[in-house]
């Protein structure tokens, strides 16, 4: 960067050269020449003589001063200037330390970066901008810049001094008669207004952009190549009677819809802490489903095992497969397995005498044919 003025910082009886830079760059916003609308050419601004009506040369422009309501003209040259008794010409004295809250923001005119001037300033230059930043002061002092005394405030910002100009306390004007008077408002307005203040949550510097700029650009381009231009969007008219508490309502939710959206978005592993709570009240219902599901199995296989032992034929299979039957389901207990081996010793003792019987009576039917 280009430095647009040399001085330096008095700091009681610390002197810190240092050199000003320019720390805004409006070239990047949107600028309009003047153009005859009839064959589009620029408009020149020329100086003319109000009284022989003749341009006027760059080298023959100097100054003068009229004051408030006095149509005469004094004037003033540039060594008129230099006579004058200005010590904050080169020097910018820091008069008082003081909170940053104690500045109207509505001083504030320009902004400049200090740098130190020289090896022999950075020692001193560093000493002010850390005592700055410690002590969370800014300092308040008088500069003479550009042919005009003004005040200045220093702060420290991204490891640097930054200057800014600030406005007279004479040269602001009183907001009399553009605020509204006796407003009453009600307490959930004000409880609605605050929860969306908090619902917006934070800016994030990156997404800031002109977008007219971009629009005008589009626009710029389009007519070069000699495309149409597509037409605005149309807004909605800014005078509307609304209800304020629906307004702020409705506000609240969309600002929260997408606060939590965008947080799904960007941590969709994360359970919340209420979701876990959900989650471990989930997990005991399961773990008791579970166990009831255990208990009802252990019911239903000693039921099967006691219907199969009286329904079962003289054969081995069934039962085998109806012992074998909770050890597919699991077989997670011992009382399972003890109501198998009972229902199996059953049911053999149930098949041998049903065999028994069988052959008693066979041989009874052989006598009697015999007879």
């Amino acid at each position: 960067m280009r430095s647009i003025w040399n001085g330096s910082i008095s700091f009681g009886l610390v002197t810190i050269p240092v050199k000003t830079y320019s720390a805004t760059d409006r070239t990047s916003s949107v600028s309009f020449v003047r153009i005859h609308e009839k064959d589009g050419a620029q408009i020149q601004y020329r100086k003319i003589c109000e009284l022989d009506g003749e341009e006027v040369p760059n080298e023959e422009v100097g100054k003068g001063y009229q004051a408030p309501g006095d149509d005469a003209i004094v004037p003033i040259t540039d060594e008129d200037l230099s006579r004058l008794p200005m010590p904050t010409a080169k020097t910018l004295s820091i008069l008082s330390f003081v909170d940053p809250d104690e500045i109207d923001p509505l001083q504030m005119d320009k902004a400049y970066y200090l740098g130190p001037n020289g090896a022999a300033a950075t020692k001193p230059y560093a000493l002010l901008r850390e005592a700055l930043e410690d002590h969370r002061k800014v300092a308040l002092g008088k500069v003479a810049m550009r042919g005009r005394e003004s005040l200045a405030m220093l702060r420290a910002h991204n490891g640097a001094i930054v200057m800014h100009t600030l406005l007279w306390p004479d040269q602001l004007r009183p907001a009399t008669g553009v605020a509204p008077d006796d407003v009453e408002l009600r307490e959930n307005e004000l409880t609605l207004a605050e929860t969306l203040m908090d619902s917006l949550g934070e800016l994030d510097p990156a997404e800031l952009h002109d977008d007219y700029r971009e629009a005008v650009e589009e626009l710029v381009a389009a007519k070069l190549e000699g495309e149409p231009v597509a037409p605005a969007a149309s807004g909605t008219s800014g005078a509307q009677v609304i209800d304020l508490t629906a307004a702020l309502e409705k506000s609240v939710r969309a600002a929260r819809g997408g606060r939590e959206a965008g947080t799904e978005a960007e941590s969709a592993s994360v359970t919340p802490i209420r979701g876990r709570k959900a989650a471990k009240k989930g997990e005991a219902e399961q773990g008791a489903a579970k166990k009831s599901g255990a208990a009802t199995k252990k019911a239903t296989g000693k039921k099967t095992a006691s219907a199969t032992a009286k329904k079962a034929p003289a054969k081995k299979t069934p039962a085998k497969k109806t012992a074998a039957a909770p050890k597919a389901a699991g077989g997670r207990a011992k009382g399972t397995s003890t109501a198998k081996k009972t229902a199996t010793a059953g049911t053999s003792k149930k098949t041998a005498s049903k065999s028994t019987a069988k052959k008693t009576a066979a041989k009874k039917t052989s006598k009697r044919s015999s007879a």
